[in-house]
């Protein structure tokens, strides 16, 4: 049996891989683990728990609470709310841990259950495996007054989150940082559908809004980050300075310039490293990104001064490597920025806020800021039903990958990725051009299917 948490959480269809049951096991392990660890906060444990709108969000979270409160935990039910909300709340409500209910991009039907620990941060993996291992153990109830209460917020989580979010721009009653700049911006009908529009307008913004109508089945339908169509034609249509799209949970987020081309988070990225960089607010001039990052990102930044670091695919991998080493910007080529000052995660309005900033203090178009940063032409090809767990060790493979190297040079790269839950090997190619890259990554893909095949 797999481990029981993905890459960021426990994912699955709601109601049948994640079941109330489930839910409610999981909120009485992750507080018996989590409050064991160290002094709580206060007389006695507390928790936040939120989610995004989806319908499913509804059953699981009240099962989540009801599993903290059985093993003694207190809980402020927070509503919808986006993923780092409630890790920025964790930390701002002296909680001992938080839960989000959420399957962030993925369709209505999924969800999922992440957990955040004391001070706002996602679990790493001896924590995760350790909630596993209690999930079905004998434990000893608390009863009467010991059993912990729940209660809802009335909504003031919500403003002080928002605040945090435009005072980091240096909104104030006095000064709107963002005033005479018009963005589009698509909520995915999901978690950010208030306080996204909310925090753009605070700042000074002109907001045209679209999909921010959640309705407990619309999340992420044709729309948000995944599908930026609409917005595409939306911000050339309003002649808009630029767009934002979230995910559902905003947790992330991509953009798009004026004439409706993507500006994708290894743009972002690079925008808001050299805007650190100018400003003095860059730690030893370092990005920290992801594999996937594309080349053309490292290569611009090399340009540019700025170091580059590279760790495993998941904002919490790249998280880890930020607080190890004190660095203060990272995240991933689908959005998830990591602004150290001011979160513990990824977060979509925050980063849009920042990349708003950065376009009306430099006074070019976000066009040409992205410019700076080429994308290589990228290919990725999932080859199924192999042997994932031979793919490093495999030597025909090896020297497959060895010789494309060779033949792309300096002017491209090979990623061989296995699947984290599928039996699939993901080939990724970056060279000068599409063709050179998709004859590349189809070359390496044979190489793959007929070496590791099941």
């Amino acid at each position: 049996m797999g481990r029981l948490f993905g890459t960021d959480g426990v994912r699955g269809l709601a109601n049948r891989d994640i079941t109330a049951e489930l839910a409610l096991s999981l909120g009485s392990a992750a507080a018996r683990v989590l409050t064991a660890q160290g002094e709580i906060l206060g007389p006695r444990p507390r928790a936040v728990v939120g989610r995004d709108p989806r319908a499913s969000g509804e059953l699981l979270s009240g099962a989540v609470a009801a599993g903290l409160a059985s093993a003694g935990v207190d809980v402020i039910d927070l509503g919808v709310l986006p993923t780092p909300a409630l890790a920025y709340l964790v930390s701002e409500l002296d909680t001992d841990l938080g839960v989000m209910i959420s399957a962030s991009h993925n369709a209505m039907p999924d969800n999922g259950i992440k957990f955040f620990q004391r001070g706002g941060l996602k679990l790493d993996d001896a924590v995760e495996d350790a909630v596993a291992a209690v999930l079905n153990e004998e434990w000893e109830r608390p009863v009467g007054a010991d059993v912990g209460r729940i209660r809802l917020d009335p909504g003031l989580a919500a403003v002080k989150y928002v605040k945090h979010l435009t005072e980091s721009i240096g909104t104030t009653l006095e000064h709107r940082p963002l005033e005479g700049l018009r963005i589009a911006l698509d909520c995915a009908n999901g978690a950010a559908s208030e306080v996204g529009p909310q925090a753009l307008r605070d700042a000074g913004a002109d907001v045209v809004v679209i999909n921010a109508s959640p309705d407990g089945r619309n999340i992420n339908e044709k729309c948000g980050s995944t599908h930026p169509e609409q917005l595409q034609a939306v911000v050339v249509a309003s002649e808009a300075d630029f767009g934002v799209a979230f995910d559902g949970d905003a947790d992330r987020c991509i953009a798009v310039s004026h004439t409706g081309e993507i500006v994708d988070g290894d743009q972002i990225l690079g925008i808001l490293a050299s805007a650190m960089k100018d400003e003095g607010r860059l730690p030893d001039s370092t990005l920290v990104v992801t594999v996937m990052s594309n080349l053309g990102l490292i290569l611009a930044m090399r340009e540019a001064g700025i170091s580059t670091v590279q760790t495993a695919v998941g904002d919490r991998y790249v998280l880890e490597e930020m607080r190890a080493k004190g660095y203060g910007l990272g995240g991933e080529q689908s959005g998830h920025i990591i602004l150290a000052d001011h979160a513990t995660t990824g977060d979509g309005v925050l980063t849009a806020l920042h990349l708003a900033a950065r376009v009306k203090t430099a006074g070019r178009r976000l066009a040409e800021l992205g410019a700076d940063i080429r994308r290589l032409p990228q290919t990725l090809v999932n080859v199924q039903g192999v042997d994932k767990l031979r793919a490093g060790s495999d030597d025909g493979v090896k020297a497959a990958v060895v010789a494309a190297e060779e033949r792309l040079g300096d002017t491209g790269r090979v990623l061989l990725r296995p699947s984290g839950t599928e039996p699939v090997v993901r080939v990724m190619v970056e060279a000068a051009t599409q063709d050179q890259a998709e004859a590349e990554a189809e070359h390496l893909a044979s190489a793959v299917r007929e070496r590791l095949a099941l």
